[in-house]
């Protein structure tokens, strides 16, 4: 593990980096779509600006309420805390931003989910890079066979001798599959499926390494995590069936193909 890196009398935390290079990478794939639909490539800097905000302070709050009883006593310094964030509490956080950010610029339309999520996987991958290599508590359950790792040195180390199941390296290889062809898919159907088919898959992968990890049943056998994603899923099918079951049929029509016409608001 490398929780820490050192450059002289700096010393960087592995998971900051790897949530700053998360939205490195997100910007990047956010702005190379807005080139092709017609839209300027520089609102990625604003609109990752907007989630990084929104992500901060959804994760810090989703983690305080989540935890409650555990930081009653400390509330304050729990929101000011460098450690406690939560990914579902900074997804929210950081649509909400984008989805301010898309109403001030005028963009809050299909178009901005579509291109969207690629960005969303590819972000979520990476991330998950930093949690293996700080070990920050989000690997699994005890195994000793095929792929077990222990996390020694973790900022939450496994005990001695204990090895467990790597579930973010499984995490971040499903995601950037999941961003790849996602992006091979980005013109092929009609507007709003491609993000569909992003819960769909986003969800389907996080319910089943929920079954790898730790985390602690809510009801029906489930986790939180596996209800929230099982939630993310049926959204994403209803979706699907319903504008398949509207317009016939999935493919994009050719009043589809640039985004150049939708309204924007001036800088």
């Amino acid at each position: 593990m490398i929780p820490e890196i050192s450059l002289g009398p700096v010393t960087l935390q592995t998971f900051g980096l790897a949530f700053a290079a998360a939205f490195v990478v997100s910007g990047w794939i956010v702005h190379m779509r807005l080139g092709e639909i017609g839209k300027p490539p520089d609102w990625a800097y604003e609109m990752v600006f907007a989630a990084l905000i929104g992500g901060l302070i959804g994760a810090r709050l989703y983690f305080i309420v989540d935890n409650y009883s555990d930081v009653k006593d400390d509330l304050l310094g729990n929101i000011f805390s460098g450690s406690g964030l939560t990914w579902y509490g900074g997804a929210l956080g950081g649509a909400i931003g984008v989805i301010l950010w898309a109403w001030w610029r005028k963009f809050l339309n299909l178009w901005l989910l579509d291109l969207a999520a690629p960005a969303l996987a590819a972000g979520y991958a990476v991330g998950r890079i930093g949690c293996q290599l700080s070990g920050d508590g989000d690997y699994g359950k005890p195994h000793d066979g095929f792929l077990a790792m222990g996390y020694p040195d973790g900022t939450v180390p496994t005990p001695p001798g204990v090895t467990v199941w790597p579930t973010p390296i499984f995490e971040t290889v499903i995601m950037l599959t999941v961003a790849v062809v996602l992006w091979k898919l980005r013109d092929r159907f009609r507007l709003g499926i491609l993000f569909a088919l992003y819960l769909i898959l986003a969800g389907t992968e996080r319910f089943l390494i929920e079954f790898l990890r730790t985390n602690v049943d809510v009801a029906l056998g489930l986790t939180a995590a596996q209800l929230e994603s099982l939630a993310l899923i049926i959204v994403g099918i209803v979706w699907i069936i319903v504008v398949r079951r509207r317009y016939g049929t999935l493919a994009r029509p050719a009043d589809q193909m640039s985004a150049a016409d939708v309204p924007a608001q001036k800088a």
